[in-house]
């Protein structure tokens, strides 16, 4: 039966729910505060823009729980049936070709404790790392062909999505929504949200407001990240690379053939002014020890933004008749969206995400 739906946040999650549940026939709306569906890159709006969308369950093991890490993979069982069904709109990148550990010989130790938690007892349930010598290295990424020196693990089926062009697409797929942009929402309660003027009424309203939401749930709080964005024409690289580094877990992830993003930072502040000087030097020489040919790249953007999160870094999922709540997903918001959006979704009957058959 279809039900009115109003949904607060155009984030990730908020799009997932807009597009799942207008497929399935309901009436949606979709309340943001932003001016309109496109990034600005300006420190504000949705953390989806600036993460790198990588998807990597077993590498977050290093920080996260097993728990994060199983409802990661159950995001990338989803993630290719969702970006088959958005090809028809426009096409989004993806690829679940695995991911690289990697690490200089004098960092080692580091290397071996980040190993070390990968391969906790308790953990057999999932892929293992994969030693790879320098000649399969060299064979699997030749752009690392200029750094022979490197130690490298294989982290088996994780992979990339695109974030601009997988929030672009769940926009444009969902044009029964109704989108209301320069529109924060105050508060969301069972069966009605409260914007600045006026109250709307629903059958439904789920709240994914992220840091938005901090007024109604107070634990909430902001994590600072940054990022790069170079043009780097041919760089080479097809896989999402770690670097373990004592200090940072500086990652490259190639958006294009010619695009590529730098980042590691997680600082404890909600300050949302633009990327620091050190943050900068540390993340590009630390990318630049791995691939020495990006002296010659062009930085193309800094960018800033909070990722959500409370105190357990846990996210955190509220189901009650007539409201649900998905929020606090931290670093893994790629990574956990579809399995933790379809688990709201089926637990209320209102839908799923499409699942390859």
């Amino acid at each position: 039966m279809s039900a009115t739906i109003a949904i607060a946040g155009a984030g990730l999650a908020g799009r997932l729910f807009a597009w799942a549940l207008a497929r399935a026939g309901h009436r949606v709306q979709v309340f943001d505060a932003r001016p309109g569906p496109e990034p600005l890159f300006d420190g504000q709006g949705a953390a989806a823009f600036t993460a790198a969308g990588m998807l990597s369950p077993l590498a977050e093991l290093e920080k996260a729980e097993p728990a994060i890490a199983a409802a990661g993979w159950r995001s990338l069982a989803l993630w290719p049936a969702v970006v088959r069904q958005l090809a028809s709109r426009q096409p989004v990148g993806l690829q679940l070709n695995g991911s690289l550990l990697l690490a200089q010989r004098s960092d080692v130790g580091a290397a071996q404790r980040v190993l070390g938690r990968l391969q906790q007892p308790g953990l057999e349930a999932f892929p293992q790392p994969q030693p790879l010598e320098p000649q399969a290295l060299a064979a699997l990424e030749p752009a690392l062909r200029r750094s022979p020196g490197l130690l490298a693990w294989l982290l088996p089926g994780e992979g990339l999505v695109h974030p601009l062009e997988a929030m672009a697409a769940l926009h444009a797929d969902a044009p029964d929504c109704a989108w209301h942009w320069s529109q924060p929402v105050a508060r969301c309660e069972p069966g009605w949200l409260q914007l600045d003027d006026s109250r709307i009424d629903a059958d439904w309203v789920i709240d994914c407001r992220g840091l938005g939401a901090q007024a109604q749930l107070p634990a909430l709080r902001g994590v600072r990240g940054e990022v790069i964005a170079l043009d780097a024409a041919g760089h080479g690289l097809t896989r999402a690379v770690r670097l373990l580094h004592p200090r940072h877990r500086v990652y490259l992830v190639p958006r294009t053939a010619d695009q590529l993003l730098i980042g590691a930072t997680e600082v404890e502040s909600e300050d949302r002014s633009p990327v620091s000087l050190q943050s900068a030097v540390e993340l590009m020489a630390a990318a630049h020890s791995v691939m020495p040919q990006l002296a010659e790249a062009r930085i193309v953007r800094l960018d800033r933004n909070l990722r959500p999160a409370f105190p357990d870094h846990q996210p955190h999922l509220h189901h009650e008749p007539g409201l649900l709540r998905l929020n606090g997903l931290y670093r893994h918001g790629w990574l956990l969206a579809p399995a933790l959006v379809d688990q709201l979704l089926k637990g209320s009957g209102l839908g799923a995400l499409p699942h390859m058959p």
